[in-house]
């Protein structure tokens, strides 16, 4: 639905500006003229995609106002606006349409599910569940830490990647260097002073040829690559089949499991907690999936258990999910907590993949020395082969 801005007059002659959503200009007109304004200028806002980079700050900020203002008995209506105050310029408008429709009579969370940039589905998922059982306070104050320990988590990884992608640029440059200028004179050389190479220089100097030679090849290859990466992340095939491929990986495919099941265990376990029977608790769950995979998985899972099988039987029977979830699921089913070892579940999770990634950043230093430094010592030691050659060949 389109945001428009407006300019109107209230009874008294003052002017007033702001932002609306709905779904034509007459129909803002109509909606204005219900408090008692008379619109003098409306303008639709094309909404700017929002910045990768600070968009999790902008949603955190709002977050943490909503969480503050809501136990503090103030209206929903009024605490989005009183949030649209303090949040930043870009976030200003999206807040304010999110107030117009809850003004409306819509819910919170359909509000919300319009500006998916901003707003992920687990988010949606966590304020349609806190709606439904009347605890929306608690459920803004779980996503408020949720979002604080993702945002320290983003800017840990960050902070101890500078290192790792200067050391890889750097080490790539050394080895362009090495390949595209100073290999190419140091075969002139040896040419001119007619020695015979050694093996290890005639390879190495016949990759560095290959490589000049054949470096329109090497562009389509990247520009392919570039294609497959945009596929996989503009399109609903490509989401699905890059999930499917990510999954399958050795070590990556891990990772990806565990994410997936942190973030099936963490909507679950809300909604359960709230009083959500489970059915309908894995129906919003699957709703609310941003994969199509994932989707599809919960659905299988909701249809085992509809069947009459246990939750976590349905779980094991999907090799999307990491074990641990089912063992957990297990333990809450037999105790009569699901809804607290599902949180349990998704908890461990977020702090496996967390210890798992920060490993993995920390190691990439040191892998990193270790390759471009043995890509520089191996042409080295080539290079100094051939000039051993043709010394001892001049005795």
């Amino acid at each position: 639905m389109p945001t428009f801005t407006y300019l109107a007059v209230d009874g008294g002659g003052d002017r007033t500006k702001g932002v609306i959503t709905a779904p034509t200009e007459a129909a803002v007109v109509e909606m204005l003229a219900s408090r008692g304004l008379l619109v003098v200028e409306v303008d639709q806002a094309e909404e700017a995609a929002p910045a990768r980079f600070g968009r999790r700050r902008h949603v955190l900020e709002f977050t943490r106002a909503i969480a503050a203002l809501l136990p503090a008995g103030m209206p929903l209506a009024r605490a989005l606006g009183a949030a649209a105050m303090v949040s930043s310029p870009s976030m200003r408008p999206v807040i304010e349409g999110v107030r117009n429709r809850v003004e409306r009579g819509d819910s919170l969370a359909d509000a919300l599910a319009e500006h998916s940039h901003y707003f992920s589905p687990l988010y949606v998922g966590i304020v349609r569940a806190g709606e439904r059982n009347g605890t929306l306070n608690s459920a803004f104050k779980r996503l408020s830490d949720y979002l604080e320990r993702q945002q320290e988590l983003s800017g840990k990884l960050v902070s101890m990647s500078i290192y790792p992608a200067l050391l890889a640029c750097s080490g790539f440059a050394a080895v362009l260097v090495l390949v595209l200028f100073v290999l190419p004179r140091f075969a002139e050389l040896l040419e001119g002073a007619g020695a015979s190479l050694p093996a290890a220089t005639a390879a190495v100097i016949g990759a560095s040829t290959w490589l000049r030679e054949s470096w329109r090849l090497l562009v389509a290859a990247g520009a392919v690559l570039v294609g497959v990466v945009l596929w996989m992340r503009l399109t609903s095939a490509g989401r699905q089949a890059a999930t499917r491929l990510l999954i399958r990986l050795p070590m990556i495919g891990g990772l990806r499991r565990m994410a997936l099941g942190a973030e099936f265990a963490r909507m679950v376990g809300e909604l359960l907690a709230g009083g959500t029977p489970l059915l309908a608790a894995l129906a919003d769950a699957r709703d609310c999936m941003a994969n199509d995979v994932m989707r599809a998985e919960v659905e299988a899972v909701r249809a085992r258990v509809r069947e009459g099988s246990s939750l976590n039987a349905a779980i094991a029977a999907r090799g999307i999910f990491p074990p641990v979830l089912t063992q957990l699921v297990a333990l809450g089913e037999d105790s009569g907590r699901l809804s607290e070892f599902l949180l349990k579940a998704a908890d461990l999770l977020e702090r496996r993949l967390t210890q798992t990634l920060e490993r993995a950043v920390a190691m990439a230093e040191p892998a990193m020395i270790i390759v471009f430094g043995g890509i520089v010592a191996l042409v080295a030691l080539a290079l100094l082969q051939a000039i051993y050659g043709v010394n001892a060949g001049s005795l």
